[in-house]
């Protein structure tokens, strides 16, 4: 999946210079003028980072950061900012930010931190698709059929299940058979770390 990057910055100049700069770099970017025309803009459902100024007219950087994680967008953020100052630093980093950068940004500093972001990103949308679809094959599951695979990723054998459900052992051997097919999985080891 190709990633955009997201620019932020009520400086066209700004905003110009690093669309060129990624575009060189091989970087698809969007740029907006406003955190305002960011929010019209969303909802993001690529890959991607969002390169934002910190001193805007209307919704501050930092204000749109608050205001994407009060509304459960992810997106990972680097700051530019004119004048970088210590406690803006810190509470940027605090609610997640990657980097804050100060304005002029060295190129190579920018590109680094955009592809970590990005990268980053990227990791955290394979972790929730692979959330998504253990949860997906989960609810696939009979109730017996949880109680099973609960005990199995425990390490528990088969007899001891058996004896804890009050069930017979070869019930046992059905349910968790069915259980591991459902969930795509030969073995307790691999049920363990699909859990994990």
């Amino acid at each position: 999946m190709e990633a955009t990057v997201l620019l932020v910055d009520d400086d066209r100049a700004v905003r110009e210079g690093l669309a060129r700069l990624l575009r060189s770099a091989g970087w698809n970017s969007r740029a907006f003028a406003s955190a305002q025309e960011f929010i019209h803009e969303l909802p993001f459902t690529g890959v991607g980072c969002l390169v934002l100024d910190v001193s805007m007219p209307g919704m501050s950087g930092p204000e749109l950061q608050d205001w994407l994680l009060s509304h459960h967008c992810e997106m990972p953020i680097i700051f530019l900012s004119a004048r970088c100052d210590v406690p803006m630093s810190v509470a940027a980093m605090k609610h997640g930010a990657i980097d804050v950068l100060e304005k002029p940004a060295d190129d190579v500093v920018l590109l680094e931190a955009i592809s970590n972001a990005v990268e980053r990103h990227r990791q955290e949308l394979d972790r929730r698709g692979n959330r998504l679809g253990v949860e997906q094959r989960l609810a696939t599951l009979t109730a017996r059929e949880r109680q099973v695979l609960a005990q199995v990723s425990l390490g528990r054998l088969n007899k001891q299940i058996a004896f804890d459900l009050g069930i017979a052992e070869k019930t046992v051997k059905v349910h968790r058979g069915r259980a591991m097919t459902k969930m795509g999985v030969r073995s307790a080891a691999a049920l363990v770390h699909l859990f994990e």
